[in-house]
């Protein structure tokens, strides 16, 4: 393997050099001891606890609360199943990104991953496509949120207009107010500064977990077996869709990955509260699928939005059961916009560090060593798509877009294990190269069951991304400035 040091001053890369250019590890961890220049640098303040809740805030609920729903009449009483492969799909990843985590304990999840191992090219399209699973994501979660409060004024007696609670195009919405309000009220946390916004967070993990358990308590108190009879109604095929529009369940638990700065021990940490994050809630997910299936026919859910609150009420004939559901239904849901907004902007600072962004994305405030000003800047554009985009398109982009990034993560740990055997690694995936492989195969068995749209937005969306990298990641990459780093 060859270093190309490319000179300021000199000629300017061939796209094709460019796009295969590789960043040293040792310049990621570098740049990790002492950030970009001499301002103001990420502050190391999360230890294991903080990092496990950051996975498990980012992704528990937002397939119970949001998807499930939609997802139930796709796989009938086998959406259980579709859960457990949805997660084995996650879990296979995930150990992949323990990994990785372990090996390059810094900001930047799968983008700095595919930066070190696959080039510059790939390392764009990946964190393009985590533009698509962070930031489009936590508009689909908000829109969820939204669903709940209206649940809960429902359950209070009040009728919010529908012009002001859903997005342009479903039931005479024109706003999704109460999506805005979620995702500005985590942004104006995120500013405040990280440490602050972890303990917030890990207090709503706990919430959220409790409201789940009170959840499958009563729903088993109803519990038919019958219900799962037939086990299959739309075969195989059915338990597949949805396993797919499911995945979107998992998204979130990388989030931990874009922690390696502000953690205090990543190497040992990061690993460790990735997969303790994945095994949390994939336990829940199966249990509340299973309960909920139980309690009611499958046929039930179909056409339902917060169906798990109207499911409490007719379980127990008390209003108030269910207000105290949504309400913490709601809670849960802030808690995952906190921790994808929050890997959304760390991914940012990464790329902005290489100019694949504008520098402001990158720009650490000196009070309390967050980005703020890119905090911001994201947080309002997120809060925007809320209110104005319905969630099912969102749900389904996103996944599609995790999936590849998923992919490209696995396939970075078996290029990484053969380029560089000897780098320190305080986590291996078991069963190596059968884990990765089997990572890239399941998320190339879930992308190929989601729908020939959802295929034509994820190809406009990389056009989009080609056009912007063409137009300024090129060249603004400081490779094409003549920084002297990178692997050819």
């Amino acid at each position: 393997m060859t270093t190309q040091n490319i000179a300021s001053g000199t000629a300017r890369p061939t796209l094709r050099q460019q796009l295969g250019a590789r960043k040293p590890i040792e310049s990621f961890i570098a740049e990790a001891g002492n950030g970009s220049g001499d301002g103001p640098k990420l502050r190391r303040t999360l230890g294991l606890l903080h990092l496990t809740m950051i996975s498990v805030g980012a992704t528990l609920g937002t397939g119970i609360f949001v998807v499930l729903s939609s997802s139930v009449p796709m796989a009938g009483p086998a959406v259980w199943i579709s859960f457990a492969i949805a997660g084995l799909a996650a879990l296979f990843a995930a150990l992949s990104y323990a990994e990785m985590a372990g090996a390059v304990p810094v900001s930047g999840s799968s983008y700095t991953y595919t930066y070190a191992t696959m080039g510059e090219g790939l390392a764009w399209i990946c964190g393009w496509c985590l533009v698509l699973e962070y930031a489009v994501s936590v508009a689909a979660i908000a829109v969820g949120a939204g669903e709940y409060l209206n649940e809960m004024a429902r359950s209070l007696g009040l009728d919010l207009p529908a012009a002001l609670t859903n997005p342009p195009g479903t039931d005479g919405g024109v706003f999704n107010i109460p999506a805005l309000l979620i995702v500005l009220f985590a942004t104006v946390l995120l500013v405040r500064g990280t440490r602050e916004s972890a303990v917030v967070n890990t207090v709503l993990v706990f919430i959220k977990i409790a409201v789940l358990l009170f959840f499958i308590v009563i729903a088993f108190s109803a519990f038919t077996s019958g219900n799962f009879d037939p086990l299959l109604p739309m075969g195989t095929a059915g338990v597949s869709a949805a396993a797919a529009r499911l995945f979107f369940s998992y998204i979130g638990f990388d989030a931990a990955s874009t922690a390696g700065e502000e953690a205090k021990n990543p190497q040992r940490d990061l690993p460790r509260a990735i997969v303790l994050s994945m095994v949390i809630i994939t336990a829940l997910y199966i249990l509340v699928a299973v309960s909920a299936i139980g309690a009611r026919q499958w046929t039930w859910f179909e056409g339902k939005s917060a169906a798990l609150v109207q499911l409490l009420e007719e379980v127990t004939g008390q209003g108030w059961v269910a207000l105290l559901f949504a309400a913490g239904a709601v809670l849960a849901i802030v808690s995952i916009v906190i921790t994808v907004l929050y890997g959304q902007t760390r991914i940012l600072v990464a790329m902005s560090r290489d100019g694949m962004v504008p520098a402001v994305f990158g720009r650490i405030s000196p009070r309390n060593g967050a980005p703020v000003a890119g905090t911001w800047i994201t947080g309002g554009a997120v809060a925007l798509v809320a209110g104005l985009v319905p969630l099912g398109q969102l749900a389904d982009a996103t996944s599609i877009g995790t999936l590849f990034a998923f992919s490209l993560v696995s396939l970075a740990v078996i290029i990484l294990r053969r380029t560089q055997p000897e780098l320190p690694r305080t986590f291996k995936v078991p069963l190596y190269p059968l884990t990765p492989i089997l990572a890239i195969l399941f998320c190339g068995y879930l992308m190929a069951n989601l729908g020939v749209t959802t295929w034509v937005v994820f190809g406009v969306w990389m056009v989009v991304g080609a056009a912007i990298y063409l137009g300024y990641g090129r060249r603004h990459s400081k490779l094409a400035a003549g920084w002297d780093g990178f692997r050819k």
